[in-house]
């Protein structure tokens, strides 16, 4: 699946139509910064000015260097005139099918899964460490954030709470897409806050996990040894029936496309779905949790 973004810019195919200062990323990725940088090294290897090559592309100076900067996004155009002005060597073709915009609150390693999510007509989540994102409760996800080192300024705090809770959004807007969530029984056991937060946590996983399109499974404390020691993992399918993966780390993800690798993590959630709690009781479980406390 081509998970770059185009955007269609005003002014295509002339010289003097600046770029506007909406047409700005915000929060500039990674991706844009390295493919800025990429254009850079050939234009420079090339001999040529931003202006230069600006003349070449029919774009003005400024997109030039707003792309080399990795603030804005570039359209298709740009980049196959670029491709052609700077050696047709396939490098910005390339790297523009790996583009993705910045977004405020959500780490830059997990922002293309994120984008995939939104697309997926499946998606199954694996979590041995905490509630997974998309059940967890306001007050859960602030103390998270909250514990997170280094520490975040109030700003960052608050983007990152709002792009979680707007993450959410999707399970609501997609009746029909089926959600699987697979949690180790420990992870609804660890405590944060007083009793009513706990509380309100449970609450709130009951609730998100109640439509028809949403099954969750408790891993017993008692089920031993499993499939999925190995740590967390999503995997979802797309529009097109591909499936992939996501492994994630300290500080970093992992996008996982090669089909045997993938095949590995379903057939590994698969089987640690036979050694869970049913859906039945798993919620009876999460309801006993709730009145003990």
């Amino acid at each position: 699946m081509d998970i770059a973004e185009a955007e269609a810019a005003t002014g295509v195919g002339s010289r003097t139509v600046p770029a506007g200062e909406g047409e700005r990323e915000p929060h500039p990725s990674d991706s844009l910064r390295t493919f800025g940088a990429v254009v850079q090294a050939l234009r420079e290897h090339a001999g040529l000015s931003r202006g230069e090559l600006a003349a070449v592309v029919q774009y003005s100076r400024h997109t030039v260097e707003s792309v080399e900067l990795g603030r804005r996004m570039p359209d298709e155009a740009f980049v196959e005139r670029a491709e052609e002005a700077l050696g047709n060597t396939g490098a910005l073709r390339r790297a523009a099918r790996h583009l993705s915009r910045g977004e405020a609150g959500l780490a830059a390693w997990f922002r293309r899964w994120a984008r995939l999510e939104r697309e997926a007509v499946s998606l199954c989540t694996y979590e041995c460490r905490l509630v997974p994102g998309l059940l967890q409760s306001e007050e859960y996800a602030r103390a998270v954030f909250e514990g997170t080192i280094p520490l975040r300024t109030d700003e960052e705090l608050e983007a990152q709470l709002t792009a979680r809770m707007e993450r959410q959004r999707m399970m609501r807007e997609k009746p029909t897409v089926p959600f699987s969530f697979i949690v180790e029984e420990h992870v609804f056991r660890r405590r944060f806050g007083d009793a009513e937060a706990m509380r309100g946590l449970l609450e709130h996983v009951l609730e998100r996990s109640a439509p028809r399109n949403v099954t969750l499974q408790v891993v017993p404390l008692d089920a031993g040894l499993h499939a999925c020691l190995d740590g967390p993992v999503q995997v979802l399918e797309t529009p097109e029936g591909r499936r992939l993966g996501y492994s994630e780390g300290q500080e970093n993800g992992r996008l996982i496309s090669d089909s045997k690798e993938v095949s590995v993590l379903c057939h590994r959630y698969e089987t640690l779905r036979s050694q869970s709690l049913s859906p039945k009781e798993s919620r009876d479980l999460l309801e006993r949790l709730r009145g003990e406390l």
